[in-house]
């Protein structure tokens, strides 16, 4: 393919809802995008129990555009009734056979939000034969232990801009004077102190074949 005779990666990056790829990964999808890989997302609801659905829709548009995705696959279901099961399973091998990635990320299976938990068991499954999965953090993760990370120091502002486009969220954190900018700077500092940058993003690899994930 020409992605692979110029040496381009195809990143595929899965959340349930608008900004949870954002908060999760968006400074590495950022990195690979400039380094002139591929990115693509799928994102399984419009989250209309954040926001009316065509206002979250259109975020989630603004958002992948400050991603430099090159398309964004919306899956069928509704917010907060993501199942579990064969169905999903295929959805995603659906997007997963379009894009045929080279990398995956993904929610961490410890979440205290029913949808980021089933479509990342999902993935594990449909995944199977793809090399790289990685799983990312959300504010509703838990026991979350990275052992991969990501500089994002010089995109950071590129990543803090792909939240803000999802305004209506921003500010629904049930956090007192804290905005889903505060935590993720919080959390970015905190992860780039354990792997001693000042900005990251941390990991849990499913699988990581090193010399395959392509980021400078």
């Amino acid at each position: 393919m020409a992605e692979e005779e110029s040496g381009a990666l195809r990143v595929l990056a899965l959340g349930a809802h608008p900004d949870d790829i954002e908060a999760g990964c968006g400074g590495t999808l950022i990195k690979y995008a400039r380094a002139g890989h591929k990115v693509f997302l799928m994102v399984l609801t419009e989250g209309e129990q954040g926001a009316p659905s065509g206002i979250r829709r259109g975020e989630q548009e603004e958002a992948g555009t400050l991603l430099s995705a090159e398309k964004i696959y919306w899956g069928p279901y509704r917010d907060t009734e993501v199942p579990l099961g064969r169905e999903l399973i295929h959805q995603i091998e659906q997007v997963l056979t379009d894009v045929n990635p080279h990398v995956i990320f993904v929610h961490y299976h410890d979440d205290t939000h029913q949808d980021h938990r089933h479509l990342s068991t999902a993935t594990v499954t449909a995944s199977r034969y793809t090399k790289n999965v990685l799983f990312f953090e959300g504010p509703t993760t838990q026991a979350f232990s990275p052992t991969v990370f990501v500089d994002i120091e010089l995109v950071m502002e590129e990543k803090v801009a792909a939240l803000m486009a999802h305004a209506s969220q921003v500010k629904k954190t049930n956090i007192e004077d804290m905005t889903i900018v505060d935590i993720t700077r919080s959390t970015a500092h905190f992860r780039g102190i354990q792997c001693r940058v000042k900005n990251a993003e941390g990991f849990v690899p499913l699988r990581l074949l090193m010399d395959t994930v392509g980021l400078p």
